[in-house]
C-alpha cells in the first residue's frame, strides 16, 4: 500500500505555507486565511521542519522565497490542485458537472460592448447549476501567471502572440490607440511622454523610438487621469477611450499607431481542461458567435 509522506496535519499546514506564498506575505496572508499571524507561522515552521529546509526569508527586508519554497509551492500548487479535481471529474463521468470555475479578467473587460461574459455564464447556469464561477480582476502581468500557476481555469484577454502552451478561443475583436487632452496643441503632441503601464502594446511603443517614456500608472484609470491633465498621451482601449473621452475631454492621437488583437479565452494546455471548461468554453463560442478576420 502506498504510503504519503504526509499526514493530513502536515497537508493542512503546506496549505496555509501556499496561501502564504501565494499572497506575499504573513500579514497579508492573515486576512485571506482568517488565521492570526503566530498560527500562520507555527504551519509554515512544522512544513519546513518536516522537510528539513527553510521555505521563506521573512524579516526587515521583507518576505520571499528561498529556492527550496519556490520548489514546494509549485509542487505543492500543482498537488492541492489535482486533489480538487477529484470529485468534480467523478461527477463528470456521470454526467454531472460541479466544482470551481475560476474566471480571470483584465480591468474594463466588460466594458467592451462585444463581451458577453455575464450571457455566457447564465447559461452556464442553467446547464451545470452546480459548477460554482468565481471571477478574479487582475493586471496584464498577473493574468499571464495566474493561468502559469493555475491559480485559474481560464482568462479572457487579448492574444498578443501565439504560444503554444496556451489555446486561445476568440471572442471579439478589441482596438488600442493612443489618447491626448483635446486642448493640447496638434504641434505638441508628439513631445509629450507616454505614460508606462506594464504592456505589450506600450512596450511596441517606446521600443518604436517615438515616443519619451512618461511616468508608469497602474490601471487604465490611471492613465486616464494623467492624459486628462494635458501634460501625458497614453494608449487606451477604444472601447474604454470612448466611455471617458466626453467627460474629460479626450481625443486619438490621429497619427499615432493602431494595434489590435481579439480577446480570447485563454486556458493551459500544460494540464488536463477538466468536462466544466470544455462546456464552458462551448458556451462562450456559442455566444460570442465570433468569426475571426471579419
Amino acid at each position: 500500500m502506498l504510503k504519503l509522506d504526509f499526514d493530513e496535519r502536515d497537508l493542512r499546514s503546506l496549505r496555509v505555507f501556499c496561501a502564504v506564498a501565494q499572497a506575499g506575505g504573513f500579514a497579508a496572508a492573515e486576512k485571506r486565511l482568517a488565521m492570526s499571524k503566530p498560527s500562520i507561522s507555527r504551519h509554515v515552521r512544522e512544513v519546513e521542519a518536516r522537510l528539513g529546509v527553510k521555505l521563506c526569508e521573512r524579516g526587515r527586508r521583507g518576505f520571499r522565497l528561498t529556492q527550496e519554497g519556490e520548489v514546494a509551492l509549485d509542487l505543492a500548487s500543482a498537488a492541492f490542485q489535482a486533489l480538487g479535481r477529484i470529485r468534480p471529474e467523478i461527477d463528470a463521468v456521470h454526467g454531472i458537472l460541479s466544482g470551481r470555475l475560476a474566471i480571470g479578467i483584465g480591468e474594463h473587460t466588460l466594458t467592451h460592448p462585444d463581451c458577453k461574459l455575464p450571457e455566457a455564464l447564465a447559461a452556464m447556469r442553467s446547464l451545470a447549476p452546480g459548477v460554482e464561477p468565481q471571477i478574479f480582476v487582475m493586471t496584464f502581468t498577473e493574468l499571464a501567471q495566474s493561468l502559469n500557476d493555475g491559480r485559474v481555469d481560464l482568462v479572457i484577454r487579448g492574444k498578443y502572440t501565439d504560444d503554444r502552451d496556451f489555446f486561445h478561443l476568440p471572442l471579439y475583436r478589441e482596438v488600442h490607440r493612443i489618447y491626448v487632452a483635446q486642448s493640447v496643441e496638434a504641434s505638441k503632441t508628439r513631445w509629450l511622454p507616454l505614460v508606462y503601464r506594464p504592456h505589450p502594446y506600450v512596450e511596441k511603443a517606446i521600443q518604436s523610438g517615438r515616443y519619451n517614456l512618461g511616468p508608469e500608472a497602474a490601471g487604465l484609470d490611471a492613465v486616464a487621469a494623467m492624459v486628462a491633465t494635458g501634460f501625458y498621451q497614453g494608449m487606451l482601449p477604444t472601447h474604454y477611450g470612448d466611455l471617458i473621452k466626453n467627460r474629460f475631454n479626450l481625443m486619438i492621437e490621429e497619427n499615432g499607431p493602431i494595434f489590435q488583437h481579439e480577446g480570447c479565452a485563454i486556458f493551459s494546455t500544460a494540464r488536463p481542461i477538466s468536462q466544466r471548461i470544455k462546456v464552458f468554453l462551448n458556451v462562450l463560442r456559442r455566444v460570442h458567435s465570433y468569426t475571426p478576420g471579419v
